[in-house]
């Protein structure tokens, strides 16, 4: 338990360290939501509720990122540079080595999670009741394993250059056509068919059904341990494959 708490503590302060976490994960969520609900929010119907409804894309926005880029790429930097084969030479184990790193990154989700929340109530003071806080922000951080398994596969590649691009691709486009930079409703119809079946929309659909006052759907829990199943298997078979050459 000493060694999963050291190497937890060890994980955080790195990506804490890492100018590209902070910018990525918290200042342009951050922007974002300052631009989409104070410069451009005044043809919106309802302005208070598109502010929570926002404030909840760029959560899940930040999370996303950090869960498929942020993690996915740390993977493939420590392979590469040799630090996951000079650890098995340490005391810890691969379960722990593994479980610190997952335990460190859902930390830093909810750090991100809460700071974006204190961001929104500062900038526009959403108001949601304390459950509503709770239960959205229970969702991000429980809902983002699908994006867990994905940073994990991701964190497969051989090369980080790739591991970067492909994952810089996945993370904006599943981000756009999932609704969580600008309202779904005002999308092409194609975008909005297609998008409703990405992890991204029925992510961010059971942040926003929260603050609304209502509950995820069973469609969006279905679908999202879908693609956490998906993802996990698909991993765990490219790297077996990968021992076995």
């Amino acid at each position: 338990m000493k060694s999963l708490l050291m190497q937890s503590k060890a994980e955080i302060l790195r990506i804490l360290r890492n100018p590209y976490f902070v910018f990525w994960s918290l200042a342009m969520p951050i922007l974002f939501y300052f631009v989409f609900t104070r410069v451009l929010n005044g043809d919106m119907p309802n302005p208070e509720q598109w502010q929570a409804h926002y404030l909840m894309s760029m959560a899940a926005f930040s999370v996303m990122g950090t869960s498929v880029m942020t993690f996915g790429l740390r993977l493939v930097q420590e392979r590469t540079q040799g630090w996951s084969t000079a650890l098995r030479t340490t005391p810890l184990t691969g379960t722990a080595y593994a479980a610190a790193k997952m335990f460190a990154q859902m930390l830093l989700n909810l750090l991100c999670i809460v700071v974006i929340f204190v961001s929104g109530w500062l900038i526009n003071g959403v108001h949601l009741s304390a459950a509503q806080w709770l239960a959205s922000g229970l969702w991000i951080v429980l809902a983002s394993l699908p994006f867990l398994a994905l940073g994990g596969l991701i964190g497969c590649m051989k090369k980080v250059d790739t591991a970067n691009g492909i994952s810089n691709m996945l993370y904006m486009g599943l981000a756009i056509s999932g609704g969580l930079w600008m309202p779904f409703e005002i999308m092409p119809e194609a975008v909005q068919r297609i998008g409703k079946w990405l992890p991204s929309y029925n992510y961010g659909e059971g942040a926003w059904s929260i603050a609304a006052g209502g509950t995820p759907s069973a469609t969006s829990v279905v679908l999202l341990l879908g693609y956490l199943a998906a993802f996990m298997v698909l991993s765990g078979y490219v790297r077996k494959k990968q021992e076995a050459v």
